[in-house]
């Protein structure tokens, strides 16, 4: 069994109230910044090659974020097919693709793989982002517990499939047993392994009472087994990953200020830092009657993300 990261974005970062305010955020500050990143995971268990989220759309302007960016997931490196093949892999060996969950950073490229059968929840199946796919296989975890995790799905040898809500209402994860260890491809259940240790919840969550209890039972098995925990948006998760690195909750990782951010020039564009929606001034917003040639700075104040339903403060310049 083999675990890949392809590596999408670098040099990023979030604030702290971003990471851990889902629950409050007194007491925290916006002037600590944890270090941010994308990559998505390829499993090749030596019979096929599982994907587990395919990365943003190839067309996705990197952001321009300025001193209000709650989240900044850095540079570009490369597109998802043009990493996975750096990693090793073209899309015809791919077979199987695991969702997390539907936004665009973990879907973003599923249109690239159409042979492959694509797992979702069915919830997640049901979306806007998943549900015009043919090659969509919608899962209602019928293979029961898997250790402390109610229900689950046994995709192959050694990883299953876990239904974990809370981030989206389908949210799942995914855990590869091999060579004695726990591989934990979690999504977003947390966005940087700082909030694991400190078990606290980010801002973005559809369902905050189904958050709290999946990062609960993600604590409790990685207390009870030799876990290592392959994050999303953090530069931890492929570290974590290459240096099968086993969490202990008691003893977190010091703490590595993020790199100095790398600014492009503004293109108008504005882009959800959370589904990933980019709004274009020059079309506008047709679903909310705003008008092409309205710039971002001209919407109203009550207007939201078409996509995800964020409020403004979560987009960033692109």
């Amino acid at each position: 069994m083999k675990i890949k990261a392809v590596k999408l974005f670098k040099n990023g970062y979030m604030t702290q109230p971003f990471a851990f305010g889902g629950e409050g955020a007194d007491g925290l500050d916006p002037s600590v910044k944890y270090r941010s990143s994308l990559q998505n995971y390829v499993i090749d268990t030596g019979n096929e090659v599982i994907l587990v989220d395919t990365g943003m759309p190839k067309e996705f302007p990197e952001q321009v974020p300025d001193e209000k960016t709650p989240i900044f997931m850095g540079n570009i490196i490369s597109d998802y097919v043009t990493a996975l093949g750096e990693a090793g892999y073209k899309p015809e060996q791919v077979s199987k693709i695991l969702v997390t969950h539907k936004h665009a950073d973990h879907t973003g490229e599923l249109r690239s793989f159409p042979n492959a059968k694509i797992y979702a929840s069915r919830t997640e199946a049901a979306s806007d982002e998943l549900n015009d796919l043919p090659n969509v296989i919608p899962v209602d975890f019928t293979d029961g517990p898997y250790f402390n995790f109610p229900e689950s799905q046994k995709i192959a040898d050694g990883i299953t499939y876990i239904k974990a809500p809370g981030h989206t209402s389908g949210n799942s994860i995914v855990i590869v047993e091999d060579g004695g260890l726990f591989y934990m491809i979690h999504g977003d259940i947390t966005y940087c392994d700082e909030a694991l240790y400190a078990n606290k919840l980010s801002v973005v969550f559809e369902d905050p009472k189904a958050a709290r209890n999946s990062l609960n039972l993600v604590r409790e098995f990685i207390a009870y087994h030799p876990t290592v925990y392959c994050s999303t948006h953090t530069p931890l998760g492929y570290e974590n990953l290459e240096s099968k690195h086993v969490t202990d909750l008691d003893n977190p990782p010091e703490i590595i200020s993020p790199e100095e951010t790398v600014v492009k020039t503004a293109t108008g564009k504005y882009v959800c830092s959370v589904c990933g929606y980019v709004y274009d001034p020059e079309k506008g917003d047709p679903s909310q009657n705003i008008p092409a040639g309205t710039k971002f700075e001209d919407l109203p104040e009550d207007w939201h993300c078409p996509r995800c339903k964020q409020s403004r403060d979560k987009f960033t310049r692109a």
